[in-house]
């Protein structure tokens, strides 16, 4: 097993660097999109800060819409988007797009719970002081939500993580499509269980990694 591992070092790194670039950048994208989208959803959800119930509905059915899609028939139904965007549907580039539409309203989703989650008196006192809507928001909600933001970060990035497994449908690569060449394709097993083992490596680091930061910005700690 370990010469086969050895022999096969070269592909094992170009699909990690392939996994990385692609969470690089889905996760940036998402947290770019995501998390002003899950503010603007918290602030004009009902009985919150700016209320506006028509154009919130509008946008929760869109992000559940979103969120509703399975992740291999999104990839495949925005492949015109796609080649328009990148100029591709092929490649580790072109799968960014598919995972970025699918991580943002989910980053959202999750981000409008963070806020939902911090202490209304907080909000309703820097109100009372005059606080802009701007100020209530970066100094209160990001303030004291920025713990689970971090959590929801972590969270999006383990679950987007074995979403590239299917990268390889559209020549992505990744860790997951190296997985699932050579072991379900070329049924050596050997080289699955390391894959798989170096799998759950890169979880359980990305969930370490996330908690010791949550955990340093928790004011509650």
């Amino acid at each position: 097993m370990t010469g086969r591992i050895i022999e096969l070092a070269p592909q094992i790194n170009k699909a990690l660097l392939q996994t990385f670039y692609m969470m690089f950048w889905t996760l940036g994208i998402a947290a770019v999109a995501g998390i002003p989208l899950g503010t603007l959803l918290y602030l004009i959800r009902p009985g919150s800060v700016m209320e506006k119930r028509g154009i919130y509905l509008v946008l929760d059915a869109l992000v559940n819409i979103v969120r509703s899609f399975p992740f291999l028939i999104l990839m495949v139904a925005i492949i015109p988007f796609t080649r328009m965007l990148i100029g591709s549907s092929l490649g580790t580039s072109a799968v960014i797009v598919p995972l970025s539409i699918s991580a943002a309203p989910d980053f959202a989703r999750l981000v409008e719970q963070v806020l939902i989650e911090v202490d209304r008196g907080a909000v309703e006192m820097a109100r009372s002081v005059g606080a802009s809507t701007f100020q209530i928001v970066v100094r209160v909600l990001y303030r004291e939500g920025r713990s689970g933001i971090v959590g929801a970060a972590t969270m999006i990035s383990v679950s987007f993580l074995s979403y590239s497994t299917v990268a390889g449908l559209v020549g992505g690569g990744g860790i997951g499509d190296f997985a699932i060449r050579y072991g379900y394709y070329r049924y050596e097993p050997q080289v699955m269980i390391f894959t798989v083992a170096l799998i759950i490596i890169l979880v359980q680091i990305v969930q370490t990694v996330g908690r010791i930061v949550a955990r340093a910005l928790d004011k509650r700690i």
